[in-house]
């Protein structure tokens, strides 16, 4: 899957699957608290571990939508 047409199956799941819009919207908070604990000077320890498991549940996600950009690909060609 090249780069453009991941970007357009990308926005057509978007617009078209709520499922996927869902997980999406789900990445979006981990990367945004990701970015507020990546931000702080002397994080505690539970900062660190968040920081860890967000990690984790952020690439779950992002392997999820991958799955399902390459099985919309499937189906349409």
């Amino acid at each position: 899957m090249d780069i453009s047409s991941a970007e357009q199956i990308k926005e057509y799941l978007l617009n078209h699957d709520p499922v996927f819009r869902e997980l999406a919207k789900e990445h979006g908070r981990y990367e945004e608290r990701l970015h507020e604990l990546t931000s702080l000077t002397y994080p505690s320890e539970e900062e660190q571990v968040e920081e860890s498991t967000l990690k984790k549940k952020k690439l779950v996600i992002k392997d999820q939508m991958y799955e399902m950009m390459l099985k919309h690909q499937e189906t349409t060609h």
